[in-house]
């Protein structure tokens, strides 16, 4: 699949297919229990684990499926379809296990690829801290170097998948004194010393954990720093540049289980004598939704693509794109299908309300709209 073609393939069909049915049937029944309970879909991970998920964006020479970016994101939907909290314990430990991919040691690929490819071992990303969400360079947490290990100290927040993950890549500051240029990137094994103080209560996205990482003064062997020293936001921004479109694609997910709701509601709810899918009004709701969709879905295939065969070209422009556009219209979509079931979609007997609460954390994480608009700007200002 080229950056020029969208079509799916017979076999990305035939696995679209397959995805659907194991949603429906094994994530589906638990997506409403999971998200009024916010605990770990535990039985939903498992369910993914037997299918082999958290293979997919895992190398094959390290145990993994190996498998394309327009796939991955096929998976993402689905699964977001039925419960966006269950396709966060997929997302999460590839986003965590980006930067060992791209810029670990041997050793490191070795020793945990394979595990978080078989399931065994899940990974989060700690970039943020409360004081430095958008504004990366102003993070405080610290690396100190002591002989053959670091020494790291500091607290890092807003972290999906807290005290559920068994590995935490954390960026901290080896040169406090530079700025951007002054961040290194770690991977710290929770045992040795990683804490979660507290999860926040979240509106949505309630089965994901999301709390605050404290680190203090934990050592961590030289071995587990990714990169050079000094390298850490360019791993970071990197690693954003090819997570972003699967978080599009989270969106394009969530919208679509509004719209394929929306449309079996309609069907089956009457007024005036008839199913309200008569009515030309409420028709042209549904078709306005699915075509917005369509088009966020575009645009996630297409900066998955760049994310496989033209990684060095437009993927950061793309990326940010595919990301703000598809969230935004999920967040438009979920709106309007609230309102097409009436008094009904502000209830929790439907799962419309889910999907829009679900929906909104989409426009904020790994960069708020408002910065992916400053990332899009800026390429093409860098272009005019």
């Amino acid at each position: 699949m080229t950056d020029s073609t969208f079509a799916l393939t017979e076999e990305q069909r035939q696995f679209r297919e397959t995805l659907r049915q194991f949603a429906e049937a094994r994530i589906a029944p638990h997506a409403a229990e999971v998200d009024r309970t916010a605990e770990f879909p535990w039985e939903s991970f498992a369910a993914c684990r037997e299918l082999e998920l958290p293979s997919l964006g895992i190398p094959e020479a390290y145990g993994g499926a190996g498998a394309d970016m327009v796939t991955q994101a096929i998976v993402t939907e689905e699964l977001s379809r039925v419960c966006a909290s269950t396709s966060l314990t997929i997302l999460i430990s590839k986003l965590g296990m980006l930067p060992v991919i791209n810029w670990g040691s041997e050793e490191l690929k070795r020793h945990y690829l394979p595990k978080v490819a078989s399931g065994e071992m899940q990974a989060s990303y700690c970039l943020s801290e409360a004081d430095a969400g958008s504004d990366v360079a102003a993070m405080r947490a610290r690396a100190v170097r002591d002989g053959s290990d670091y020494i790291l100290t500091g607290s890092k927040f807003w972290i999906t998948n807290a005290g559920i993950s068994d590995v935490y890549v954390v960026f901290a500051k080896t040169d406090p004194d530079a700025g951007g240029r002054g961040i290194s990137c770690f991977l710290v094994e929770r045992d040795w010393g990683v804490t979660v103080p507290r999860l926040v209560e979240k509106m949505g996205m309630r089965g994901s954990p999301t709390g605050e990482v404290v680190l203090e003064e934990v050592r961590v062997p030289a071995s587990h720093r990714i990169g050079e020293e000094g390298q850490g936001f360019m791993i970071a921004m990197h690693t954003l540049d090819r997570s972003r479109p699967t978080i599009g694609a989270q969106a394009v997910g969530i919208a679509q289980g509004a719209i394929d709701f929306s449309a079996s509601y309609m069907k089956q709810r009457h007024a005036f004598g008839a199913p309200i899918a008569d009515l030309q009004g409420l028709r042209f709701m549904l078709a306005d939704m699915a075509m917005r969709n369509e088009a966020a879905r575009a645009l996630v295939y297409r900066a998955c693509s760049m994310v496989d065969h033209d990684p060095t070209g437009e993927l950061t422009q793309f990326g940010a794109m595919a990301k703000a556009f598809a969230s935004d219209t999920s967040m438009w979509v979920t709106v309007e299908a609230v309102q097409l079931l009436g008094g009904y979609g502000y209830t929790k007997e439907f799962p419309v309300e889910r999907f829009l609460r679900d929906a909104k954390v989409t426009q904020i994480y790994e960069g708020t709209n408002q910065v992916q608009r400053i990332v899009i700007s800026r390429a093409l200002l860098r272009g005019a």
